[in-house]
């Protein structure tokens, strides 16, 4: 490995040298010189190991200018880009790229010096070769990081491939000059690349390639000998990508053939002047296929992302029908755990078998039974019926409460008050218990309905084909490119008209720019928000989800006291986003103050907000939040005052269950929403009071707990302070009537009191 380590190192020393060689001999119109300095300081910002280009840089100078003037000038390039790059990277201080540009052209100080020392007009032109240095710095600064640090396989913005376009030209420019005899070595690598390019990627960037490479021939001195050659090359050989690539090289000998003894484009063309098209046309031919199987992946990398988004939209209908089948089954369990459900006898057949447990119990043996069962029968029973009514209504019977016909006629009393006494409490039990367990059965079934309802829900979501935009998601990761956010890939789908989500996988350093979502707003003509966030499967960058804002937002304010003497509050409040752009915001009052009110209302509203979570409808999640705490063997009452609102519609859904009203207010009106229902845990079934509001922009929804509504005469009072007290600002509105609430009770808080202020506003 370090073997091959050592070895990498040199082949890019040399690939380094080659291209440095050939740049510092790119010039425009012979005069002016400004790529190689700007490559070699775009390499370095692009995390190029400076002690490999910086001498490979300076090699190549002097060797092309190896006069004392062109040994200094070399030496001063790397000098200024050497000394702040180690400042910088010693004092751990990220070097901006403008300040890179500013060195590339303070480095040509030693040539604009000699220009100047030596007269007319070279300092002008080295001026020139300083400022236009300065300015391909920036551009290679970005096509160079785009290469390094995203590689190959990602698609380049319009700012890179214009760069990438430049670093040809400046390539064309030094190749042009340099030739042995009538041997071109321009025409030797522009022939094997378009060849290759043509085999490996579309024939119309062979013609890109070429045109780019004709024009930095005709940059260099002005000579567009080279230009029209070039040009037909490409165009000679596209015709034959579909074929064996040995056509391909043979059409462009043949072009050249032609070019040269036909057309006669060429000042001067002898048969060495067609080795360098023979040349490239065998070496093109010999490279195995494997190789170029490799470059045509790194082109072709992207080109099977329609197959990608035909295979989701399959997946997402194959898992719309599991999800609907799945719901079925579910429904079909609820059904059938509802019908386990055995209901008690009714009161009037329990007591009739009570009565007739009496009787077997004591008077079976009784001498007296012919008597109180035959000749008195209706009497006995009626005397009996009231014995258990009253230990119905107790609980309990004793000697006073039996009525004077049996405590006069009865010998055996005493057995049948305590036969009443075990009766009764045997058949509580019994009846609380089957009451428990046809309450879990309908709690499996309510979960097991509630289960069913999300999973329909889901089906639907996924049932729509998902319409992704192509054009977007280039536009959106070459808008990002040129914003300095690393983007490597981008997609945008359309679930309705209305909503567009946008994914992308950027740099994790780059994830937390706030510009990314008004930047994919820009180009999606909406407004997007951030919603998710999470790790790629690339290591270094971040996979972030982005969709349309809805129409509204909101802001909570929370004002809260612990009633006094107590050491912990009974209120518990909650605060939370649900899928499909809504809010829920919940207060739970548990019953009295301290340690159990607050268990109680916290188990509440964990048990609210996970239920809300998995997508739960409202009936359902408060039927299996009462029935939960129903079952509990201690008596645990907790009122409750929901509001979802929807943030795209703007429609308000309060809940309530022995809550105060709550109120919603405007600049011009102030409406109550009135309260009612009994709080959860005290019966089995639940009617909570419902209603739907429209809340628009600038509204403010107060909810509160009934330490608060207590410590005002009427609802009417809270309505007329609360409209005395609208702010803008909704924590201003909370803390003023939680002081007035405890100013109504002499600055002692009778009860917990909380206030949630809930902000609306336009997004």
């Amino acid at each position: 490995m370090k073997v091959f380590g050592k070895l990498y190192y040199v082949l890019l020393a040399v690939i380094f040298l080659g291209l440095f060689f050939i740049l510092e001999n790119a010039a425009i119109v012979s005069v002016i010189y400004p790529f190689s300095f700007a490559m070699l300081f775009a390499l370095v910002w692009a995390n190029q190991k400076w002690y490999i280009v910086c001498p490979m840089h300076f090699a190549a100078a002097v060797i092309v200018d190896h006069s004392l003037a062109g040994i200094i000038s070399a030496l001063v390039v790397n000098v200024c880009l050497i000394v702040p790059y180690l400042a910088h990277y010693f004092s751990k201080k990220n070097m901006k790229c403008w300040e890179m540009a500013l060195f590339a052209v303070l480095s040509q100080i030693g040539k604009i010096g000699f220009a100047a020392a030596s007269g007319g007009n070279g300092l002008y032109f080295a001026l020139a070769s300083a400022l236009i240095g300065g300015v391909l710095t920036l551009g290679f600064i970005k096509l160079f990081e785009a290469i390094f640090v995203r590689g190959f396989a990602y698609h380049l913005s319009a700012t890179e491939l214009i760069a990438g376009g430049i670093l040809l030209v400046g390539i064309a420019s030094g190749l042009t000059p340099l030739g042995i005899g009538n041997f071109s070595f321009l025409k030797l690598i522009a022939s094997f690349l378009l060849l290759a390019i043509t085999y490996c990627t579309k024939n119309y960037y062979s013609v890109f390639v070429a045109a780019i490479f004709g024009l930095g021939s005709l940059l260099h001195g002005l000579n567009p000998v080279y230009f029209a050659p070039i040009l037909l090359w490409s165009l000679a050989i596209s015709p034959f990508k579909s074929y064996r690539k040995y056509f391909s090289a043979v059409a462009l000998v043949l072009s050249e053939l032609l070019i040269g003894f036909y057309f006669k484009l060429y000042y001067s063309f002898t048969w060495i002047s067609i080795l360098p098209t023979i040349i490239s046309a065998a070496v093109f031919v010999v490279i195995p296929d494997k190789l170029y199987a490799s470059v045509k992946s790194i082109f072709d990398l992207k080109s099977d992302r329609a197959a990608i988004k035909n295979v989701v939209n399959q997946n997402r209908e194959t898992l719309h029908r599991r999800l609907l089948t799945l719901s079925d089954v579910f429904g079909e369990m609820n059904t059938v755990f509802r019908g386990l459900v055995k209901n008690n006898l009714s009161e009037e057949e329990v007591r009739k078998l009570l009565r007739d447990e009496i009787i077997s119990r004591n008077c079976e043996s009784c001498p007296n039974r012919a008597r109180c069962h035959r000749t008195r029968q209706a009497d006995t029973l009626k005397v009996l019926d009231e014995v258990v009514a009253i230990a119905f209504e107790k609980g309990k019977v004793t000697l006073l409460d039996m009525p004077t016909y049996l405590s006069s006629n009865c010998e055996r009393l005493n057995g049948i008050i305590a036969s009443v006494a075990t009766l009764t409490r045997q058949y509580k039990s019994y009846s609380n218990m089957l009451s428990n367990i046809d309450m879990s059965k309908l709690l499996i079934a309510d979960q097991l309905k509630g289960i069913s309802s999300v999973m329909k829900s889901l089906s639907k979501d996924v049932d729509t084909e998902i319409a992704f935009d192509g054009k977007r998601e280039q536009k959106i990761v070459d808008e990002l490119m040129f914003n300095d956010i690393v983007c490597i890939d981008a997609v945008v789908y359309e679930k309705n008209t209305h909503a567009i989500e946008v994914v992308l996988v950027v740099r994790s350093a780059d994830a937390e720019q706030i510009k990314i979502p008004n930047i994919v707003g820009k180009i999606c003509k909406c407004k997007m928000t951030a919603c998710d966030k999470f790790a790629s499967s690339k290591p270094g960058y971040v996979t972030m989800v982005l969709k349309t804002s809805p129409k509204f937002d909101c802001a909570l304010a929370i004002a809260s006291a612990t009633k006094s003497g107590s050491n912990m509050s009974g209120d518990a409040h909650s605060a939370m986003r649900l899928d499909g752009d809504r809010f829920m915001f919940a207060l739970c009052d548990g019953m009295g103050s301290g340690t159990n009110a607050e268990k109680t209302s916290e188990t509440a509203m964990s048990l609210i907000e996970n239920f809300y979570k998995a997508g739960f409808d409202s009936d359902i999640v408060l039927s299996s939040v009462n029935k939960l705490l129903t079952l509990q063997k201690e008596e645990r009452f907790s009122a409750l005052d929901v509001c979802v609102l929807d943030l795209k519609s703007g429609l308000g859904d309060f809940i309530k269950m022995g809550s105060p009203c709550s109120f919603v207010l405007s600049k011009n009106q102030c409406s109550k929403v009135d309260s009612g229902a009994l709080p959860l845990g005290i019966v089995d079934s639940v009617s909570p009071v419902t209603k739907k509001k429209v809340i628009d922009e600038g509204d403010l929804i107060l909810m509160f707990t009934d330490g608060i509504s207590d410590a005002f005469a009427t609802d009417g009072d809270i309505e007329d302070f609360i409209k005395e007290s609208y702010s803008l600002n909704p924590q201003n509105v909370a803390d003023k009537l939680l002081q007035q609430a405890l100013s109504n009770s002499n600055g002692k808080a009778m009860d917990d009191m909380t206030v949630l202020a809930i902000k609306v506003f336009n997004n």
